[in-house]
């Protein structure tokens, strides 16, 4: 004979079947798990609180249901996101996507997601997407320069979450920064140009506003290195393009300049994609490199010592700005105190055959 309390047990054991495109809850895990509802969040949230045998049945739960948390309800009870949002010019391009990944590899690591949003060259779309990003509070943003909108700074310093500007340098940053200077790379590649005794030397840069003030300092150290070409910039042949900057757009850039003038020795273009079309068109056109023309990129990509002849570029370690930056929001998130607000990567110039 069947006994009643069994069959009582049996049946509060049993897992309720959900109204077809229900959402499973973490009350249908523990019944299937045969735990309360509070182990399951303890095996989910901090696994060392249960035991063995209890972290197993959870899990097995949760695929069986295909179980995913309600991280916006968790968050508003912890007042954590575990959400860091980052801001990019473009995906398009691959300058940085070295800091993409250290950023997404160190907040993984540390139980963090990183959501990516793009905002184009221009900044038209910034503000917007602030706005949306702001809304959902995450626990951190990261921002690809300097955060020139007053609109969002007073929209950032006003909802109190962590920021981190990255991909340049200022002394008033919103509230922390991992960068370095446009300035000084481009005083940095005209003087060793300079001292390779190149002379007629131009430039190909792109139009966004980091490129502008690098390529600025770059044609001011040129006339201020050959005091014979007088106070002019223009002295210094500078081609202009839209970014993002591509192959053929260094193609183009490399045709305009020897257009205005063909004996330019050198060129320095605002990235290593544009450097490599500055390569294709000289080839075409039978300009032996770096006997003839000697040039230099910006980011050091992957595919930059594989050209030919290998790429001098200027050196940017995403990495250590992903990293970085990852490192700061996780304190500033946990209640650490940050003492160096501001951190200088610095850069390299990387020596390789087109020069």
């Amino acid at each position: 004979m069947d006994n009643p309390e069994t069959k009582s047990a049996e049946k509060a054991a049993a897992p309720r079947k959900s109204r077809k495109g229900a959402t499973p809850t973490v009350r249908d895990v523990a019944r299937l798990a045969g735990v309360a509802p509070m182990s399951v969040s303890r095996a989910m949230n901090n696994p060392d609180a249960v035991s063995p045998d209890i972290l197993q049945r959870v899990r097995d739960a949760v695929e069986q249901l295909g179980y995913v948390p309600n991280l916006l309800a968790g968050g508003l009870a912890s007042k954590k996101s575990r959400m860091v949002a980052a801001v990019v010019p473009t995906i398009s391009g691959s300058v940085f996507l070295e800091m993409v990944q250290a950023l997404t590899d160190a907040l993984a690591a540390r139980g963090y997601q990183l959501m990516l949003g793009q905002a184009g060259y221009e900044n038209s779309r910034e503000d917007a997407l602030l706005e949306a990003i702001i809304g959902r509070r995450p626990d951190g943003v990261v921002l690809t320069g300097i955060m020139r909108s007053e609109q969002g700074r007073r929209r950032l310093l006003a909802s109190g979450i962590p920021v981190v500007e990255t991909w340049d340098l200022t002394a008033d940053p919103i509230d922390m920064l991992v960068g370095f200077s446009h300035e000084k790379i481009g005083k940095a590649v005209a003087e060793y140009l300079h001292r390779l005794g190149r002379r007629r030397i131009a430039a190909i840069s792109a139009d966004d506003e980091r490129a502008v003030r690098r390529n600025r300092h770059f044609a001011e150290t040129v006339l201020a290195l050959q005091p014979a070409l007088g106070q002019d910039p223009a002295a210094v042949p500078t081609c202009i393009v839209p970014a993002p900057t591509s192959l053929g757009s260094g193609r183009a850039g490399l045709r305009a300049l020897l257009a205005r003038d063909p004996g330019i020795d050198a060129v320095f273009c605002s990235s290593d994609m544009m450097a490599q079309g500055v390569l294709l068109e000289a080839l075409a056109s039978g300009i032996k490199v770096p006997q003839q023309l000697a040039v230099v990129g910006l980011g050091d990509q992957s595919f930059s010592r594989d050209l030919y002849p290998p790429l001098t570029t200027v050196r940017i370690d995403g990495t250590a700005i992903g990293a970085t930056a990852a490192q700061l929001l996780i304190d500033r998130a946990e209640g650490k105190p940050v003492d160096e607000r501001i951190r200088d990567v610095g850069f390299v110039i990387v020596e390789r055959g087109s020069t």
